[in-house]
């Protein structure tokens, strides 16, 4: 069976990057085609890949700035041939969906989540734009809802990556969805009772991630808190942070494994559709503080392997802290990373293969 794998834009090491690697070992003579390539910031998973880029390369290379390019990303993935292929398994969280194929070629969609800027996040992405541009924006948004609830009726087969974007799947393009949990690689972790007292974010540094709510937090506690990750927001935490907070950049996985390993706790303090840091923090046997909303509540286990906090404030991070800290000795590393073990990448290799081979 011939099989291309897509994915939306390569521009970056991230959760659904990893669901992509993974697909790519499991079916390794499938090229994968994306619509923007940054071959240097994704060859620690890419590099020895096949990669078939959209039209829209150049004028990436040109320009640096993806957004800059998004009324024309979905004729570009439709401009995609696949007739030479049996079937195609997309990752998506934007347009990948919206490829088209003949009818005798099975589309398998990988959904992390529908399009969030064009449905949930709408107003939060334009509030602070002027009133020009935002109108402007807006229009281009409408247009691309419509697009994608079209092409949203394209694939096959729809899976989601945790309950929560099952839903928002039924939501917004009222399709059926089968939930496959993305691939934690949970045997390069090591289980570690002891810790060297400091709490652990992995996170790229994005508003939405709201890394702030726990840096305003440790600011007040006092206590250690170290950071890992990278992103536009990052001068603006660290201009707020006291010392007690550092932060280190991006780290090979290697590095953050050990980071992992040794940290007290791990803080998760943003919304995710699932959430793959929190898991890996339980791989190691290490209990998880995180924000009550979204895809983690499928993973964490309250009392067990964490805490939740659930109003979107410091306060409410510094209390669901307290709690985890009085409890600290009722959590089991052994326990914890056992739950962890449910989303291993074997579980995901194994049902994925069931998918295609059902499909």
């Amino acid at each position: 069976m011939k099989i291309a794998l897509v994915h939306e834009i390569l521009i970056k090491l991230g959760g659904a990057e990893r669901v992509v690697a993974k697909l790519a070992d499991m079916y390794p003579k499938s090229p994968i085609y994306t619509l923007l390539q940054d071959a240097q910031k994704t060859e620690e998973y890419f590099g020895d890949k096949t990669i078939i880029t959209s039209r829209l390369q150049p004028y990436f290379d040109m320009l640096k700035r993806p957004q800059w390019l998004l009324s024309k990303m979905p004729g570009a993935i439709e401009a995609f041939d696949f007739s030479h292929f049996d079937a195609v398994i997309s990752s998506n969280s934007a347009f990948a969906h919206g490829l088209k194929t003949g009818r005798k070629i099975k589309h398998i969609c990988y959904c992390h989540s529908p399009m969030r800027y064009a449905w949930d996040y709408t107003h939060q992405y334009t509030k602070n734009m002027s009133g020009f541009k935002q109108l402007a924006i807006a229009k281009l948004l409408n247009s691309i809802r419509v697009w994608d609830f079209e092409a949203a009726s394209r694939p096959n087969r729809f899976v989601a990556n945790s309950k929560h974007v099952q839903k928002r799947i039924q939501k917004y393009y009222r399709r059926p969805a089968t939930v496959i949990y993305p691939p934690v690689q949970v045997k390069k972790f090591k289980v570690t009772s002891s810790h060297e007292d400091y709490f652990l974010i992995v996170s790229a540094l994005t508003p939405f991630k709201r890394i702030d709510l726990a840096v305003e937090a440790f600011n007040k506690l006092g206590r250690k808190l170290v950071i890992i990750g990278d992103g536009k927001h990052r001068k603006a935490l660290e201009s707020i942070a006291k010392d007690n907070v550092e932060f280190l950049g991006r780290k090979s996985d290697e590095e953050v494994q050990t980071y992992m390993q040794n940290c007290r706790a791990f803080i998760f303090p943003g919304e995710e559709d699932f959430g793959m840091t929190p898991v890996e923090a339980m791989a190691a046997g290490k209990p998880v503080l995180a924000y009550g909303l979204g895809g983690v509540l499928e993973s964490v286990i309250e009392g067990k392997t964490g805490e939740f906090f659930y109003e979107p404030t410091a306060a409410s991070l510094m209390k669901g802290l307290t709690r985890l800290m009085l409890h600290e000795s009722d959590y089991n590393p052994k326990s914890i990373r056992k739950q962890a073990e449910k989303f291993d990448e074997a579980v995901f290799e194994d049902k994925m293969r069931k998918m295609v081979e059902g499909v």
